[in-house]
């Protein structure tokens, strides 16, 4: 069945048709097309387009579509151009010529973008619940491990931290993804529905009465960017490649912490897994392909940019080319939300080997360099004191704290005994914020 083809004198060309279609894609939005036609029914019930029993006739047959769809008894599938035309003609089987009068003031271009909406702000939800679902495994993970570490610059240590206050932040980044979805979620809510295809209805008709059935703020102000408007999906996605980063970051991380040269965390074998030939081999393999799918994200993103870049107003058929990059990083994002969830709740992490991390890679020296400015010395001085004093120590095969107050006293007279109260690796973490409490 096809929504339109009156004006032509010949069929379709089955390549055309085939091409055309995209019933494979949009297919799961069949509960959102269903819940915008009711709501559009019940509307046009109210202004008087349908008469009660034709309006109620309809319902009845699209609830009964619905309920078949989700128990399986009725199958998206055969010689359909998309979910619209597929539900239409499976209404018009069920109550026959009745269902015709169901497209009446409306176009398929503001029906597919109430679709596309409604699909959007329910998905979106269920991101914004992933993203806490992550963050609780982050604070969990956290509160249990409170071990002090190497913080690190250019991957090469740097100043005492915490494994808390690492993971911490990690939920702060994440904090930011959730107001982003959060925020796109917002400005996306208005209702496209009455648009008609660039230019609303001559029909009588109330969208404030369908946007608030659909549980929309407002309808849309202009009626050629209702139909055409792909912002939000942009904007989500946009916030989708910035988590993905986020957890991209994170992935590398686990995957340098997990090495042998680091050995800071064992992940779980749950989300391991072997080689074909090395037989000693565990490799984090989950959290490589969240590093992986990351670009995927990003590419969904470029694609549906590079769509909408020089689209004339309204609706044009390119813009049936947004689902699929949207459905495929929406996809991609739950998921690699999921599996990350649930490697940082099952991982093991190693005490021992992050505080002898932080022995061995002088940590404390900033903090000298901070003593010596207390006792008056000026901090580039400072600066290359506490230089010479380490090359001191590894010659010697020393830690900073291990030396003596004499060997530390060749090298600067500044320096008293209170300087191993001010280098303490405890000490150092309770004098700032770096014990990164939970909030």
């Amino acid at each position: 069945m096809k929504l339109w083809g009156g004006r032509f004198r010949k069929e379709e060309n089955k390549l055309m048709e085939d091409f055309n279609s995209s019933l494979h894609v949009d297919q799961r939005l069949y509960a959102e097309d269903i819940k915008g036609s009711i709501a559009h029914v019940n509307m046009l019930m109210h202004s008087g387009l349908l008469t009660q029993q034709e309006g109620e006739e309809i319902v009845k047959g699209l609830i009964s579509i619905l309920e078949d769809i989700e128990a399986g008894a009725l199958p998206i599938d055969g010689n359909f151009e998309d979910i619209h035309s597929f539900v239409e003609a499976n209404l018009t089987e069920r109550i026959g010529s009745t269902a015709k009068k169901l497209h009446t003031a409306r176009s398929r271009n503001d029906q597919v973008a109430v679709d596309i909406r409604l699909y959007a702000k329910r998905k979106a939800q269920e991101v914004i619940q992933a993203i806490e679902d992550l963050k609780q495994s982050l604070q969990d993970k956290a509160r249990e491990n409170n071990v002090i570490m190497p913080g690190y610059t250019h991957l090469q240590r740097a100043q005492v931290v915490t494994f808390q206050h690492h993971l911490l932040a990690y939920d702060q980044m994440l904090k930011r993804d959730k107001q982003r979805v959060e925020n796109a979620i917002e400005i996306m809510n208005e209702s496209p529905l009455g648009c008609g295809a660039l230019a609303g209805t001559t029909h009588t008709i109330d969208r404030d009465m369908t946007a608030e059935e659909l549980g929309f703020a407002k309808p849309v102000d202009n009626f050629l960017d209702g139909v055409s408007d792909r912002d939000y999906l942009l904007e989500l996605m946009s916030g989708f490649s910035i988590l993905m980063m986020h957890l991209s970051r994170l992935s590398e991380e686990l995957i340098l912490w997990s090495s042998q040269e680091f050995r800071f965390i064992q992940i779980d074998d749950a989300y391991s897994t072997g080689s074909s030939i090395m037989p000693q081999k565990k490799n984090p393999d989950a959290a490589e392909l969240i590093r992986g799918k990351t670009g995927r994200v990003y590419g969904s993103l470029t694609s549906l940019l590079t769509t909408m870049k020089g689209l004339p107003l309204a609706y044009n058929k390119d813009m049936q080319e947004d689902k699929e990059p949207f459905f495929d990083a929406l996809d991609t994002v739950l998921s690699c939300l999921a599996i990350m969830s649930r490697m940082i709740a099952t991982m093991k992490v190693n005490h021992e080997n992050m505080k002898r991390a932080v022995k061995e890679g002088f940590l404390n020296a900033t903090e000298v360099a901070d003593y010596l400015v207390s006792k008056g010395v000026a901090f580039r001085d400072a600066h290359s004191i506490v230089g010479s004093i380490v090359i001191y120590c590894e010659d010697h095969q020393k830690a900073i704290e291990e030396l003596t107050l004499e060997e530390l006293k060749q090298i600067s007279s500044f320096i008293d005994d209170d300087i191993y109260a001010f280098i303490d690796y405890p000490s150092i973490l309770n004098k700032g914020i770096k014990v990164g409490l939970l909030r």
